[in-house]
């Protein structure tokens, strides 16, 4: 069977794990061709995401003259087809607030998207978050197009889903893929009860073999380290005001942040204001086998974010046997408990100072208790071949 996986921006630092779903999704058979909306503007690290790019399929980057082409070919050429998806379309911008270029995007975008998918002879679309290439692959679909199905992860999706036409992207699906239990109830809020059953639960995971488990910890290692996009949701810019009051108590720790984005400067502000310089180091983005050493060396992960689906890395930390400080927000309470890390409301100072507290005074023999509760976690809820199994079952029935 030959599937499509359509994504808004593909590859990106972030979506590593949809470059692991579909490899081992291809280990099992299945024949995939990436597409994406448009290109990633920022520069990519990791050599395995680079190359993605020269596999990747693009809609839009770099190819205006073809999208007006599909469009004018699919009304010449399949007008009853080109009519259902346009009487969809309207639905989809009158949701959205009325007309626009960026609606109009879309439908030339469906259009081409149906044309070269059945060039390529893709048999079902798979899409990752609910937003703009859902869209298309829907108005596709309603050309005459192959039928899709989507992963929804949430927060951002979750803010205004009248706006991006959730429910009807629910209806005209497959089926739907929540990453977890939170995810699903969010989805049958912006829908209807009657597609509990069509909203499964497939988690996103891992390649555990990649992740070599350490549940070794010296008892002198004050090391906490901070991996994601640094941006207003994942709740970085709290940490510097954190240190500074535990610096007193603990002027040798130091916390590491892997990532960049839109809140770097706001984080270097806050560094300098609360004179913690020396106690954190910022290193950008790092390829994934740096960043797996990196979190080896460090005490706990660090996340104390104010909105998420269910971060990726907790579970890359989990399965590295390091424990976890986060918020009990969204999915993550379904991972993390007290078992395997430290939980804390979103937007609490004291509670962050705290949790670190805790971190850094438990013995190395809680902290390797810990990690293996973790590690057991990802094993039995996150293993990725358990979870192309599930896709894979859905894909080809």
């Amino acid at each position: 069977m030959k599937i499509g996986y359509l994504m808004n921006s593909y590859p990106m630092t972030s979506t590593t794990f949809i470059r692991r779903e579909m490899e081992s999704l291809e280990d099992l058979g299945l024949e995939i061709k990436r597409y994406a909306v448009r290109h990633w503007d920022e520069a990519l690290v990791d050599p395995l995401d680079i190359a993605e790019q020269d596999r990747t399929h693009y809609l839009l980057t770099n190819n205006i003259k073809s999208l007006f082409s599909a469009f004018f070919g699919v009304l010449l050429a399949n007008l009853p087809g080109f009519l259902s998806s346009f009487m969809l379309w309207r639905k989809v911008c009158k949701n959205a607030g009325g007309i626009s270029i960026k609606q109009f995007a879309y439908l030339l975008e469906a259009t081409y998207f149906y044309q070269q998918t059945k060039r390529d002879g893709i048999e079902h679309v798979h899409v990752h978050f609910s937003t703009n290439a859902t869209t298309v692959a829907m108005l596709a679909q309603a050309m005459g197009g192959v039928s899709y199905s989507f992963t929804a992860h949430g927060p951002d999706e979750f803010v205004d889903p009248t706006l991006i036409s959730m429910g009807l992207k629910i209806h005209h699906a497959k089926f739907v893929v929540a990453i977890s239990n939170y995810c699903r109830v969010q989805l049958v809020r912006f829908s209807s009860y009657d597609y509990w059953d069509k909203i499964i639960i497939v988690h996103c995971g891992l390649k555990i073999n990649e992740f070599i488990p350490s549940y070794h910890f010296e008892g002198s290692n004050q090391d906490l380290i901070c991996v994601g996009r640094l941006c207003p949701q994942k709740g970085q810019l709290l940490i510097p005001q954190a240190l500074a009051q535990l610096k007193p108590e603990f002027p040798n720790m130091k916390v590491h942040f892997i990532g960049d984005g839109e809140s770097r400067s706001g984080l270097e502000a806050a560094i300098d204001k609360y004179d913690v310089r020396n106690m954190v180091q910022l290193h950008g983005w790092k390829v994934n086998s740096d960043v797996r050493d990196r979190v080896v060396k460090s005490r706990a992960l660090l996340l104390p974010s104010f909105a998420e689906g269910l971060p990726v890395v907790i579970m890359e930390s989990l399965a590295l046997g390091r424990p976890v400080i986060s918020t009990y927000i969204a999915g993550i309470p379904e991972l993390v408990d007290n078992s395997c890390g430290w939980m804390i409301p979103a937007g609490s100072i004291e509670c962050i100072v705290s949790a670190i507290r805790n971190a850094l005074n438990a013995c190395p023999a809680i902290l390797s208790a810990m990690g293996k509760v973790g590690r057991g976690k990802i094993e039995d809820e996150h293993d990725l071949k358990k979870i192309a199994q599930q896709l894979y079952e859905k894909f080809t029935a």
